[in-house]
């Protein structure tokens, strides 16, 4: 009976020590949990800030690039007049594929469709500059292949490639900041 009475002095001290034990255990655990959540999402709130600002950096990369490329603003700031119809071909296309390559890399910032967008406008480009430039005399002036295309994308009813792309950029654009994804 002497043991029985020990055991029950013991157990009434170290019972309740033992609850107290376990509860505090569950209280720190479950405290430490959300306090490692809450810093994984601050970090992830502040990546999601850079990856945002780098996201709109390659849309405005990608836009001034379309703008660039377009025949009203390319060819004017690369023709000469003493250039050949060959000469301001070749101006034109090493411009546009080195202009392309400088912008390659904002490929993994924005969508598919952007993606696919711009390299169309570039290949649409390259093939009218193409085409016009093989229906004229290679030796003649450059000013006629300057004057052929403009007059190409004047008389042009539809939008022209460029106008398009930068539409689906700005569009792809206003639903980023809006929604903070694609």
């Amino acid at each position: 009976m002497n043991a029985t009475v020990t055991l029950l002095e013991i157990l009434k001290y170290t019972l309740p020590a033992i609850i107290v034990l376990l509860a505090t255990t569950t209280i720190v655990k479950k405290f430490i949990f959300a306090e490692n959540q809450r810093k994984q999402m601050a970090i992830f709130e502040g990546a999601q800030d850079v990856t945002l600002r780098l996201r709109l950096q390659a849309y405005e990369r990608l836009a001034m690039f379309i703008e660039r490329i377009g025949s009203r603003q390319l060819i004017p700031r690369l023709y000469d007049p003493e250039m050949t119809v060959r000469d301001l071909q070749i101006a034109i296309t090493i411009t546009i594929r080195t202009e392309f390559e400088h912008n390659v890399s904002q490929q993994i910032y924005v969508s598919k469709n952007v993606w696919e967008t711009v390299k169309g406008v570039k290949e649409q480009e390259l093939n009218m500059i193409n085409r016009v430039a093989q229906s004229l005399n290679p030796e003649a002036s450059a000013k006629e292949l300057h004057a052929r295309i403009m007059e190409i994308v004047s008389k042009t009813e539809q939008d022209l490639p460029t106008e398009v792309a930068l539409q689906i950029i700005n569009s792809e654009v206003k639903t980023v900041m809006q929604y903070g994804s694609y």
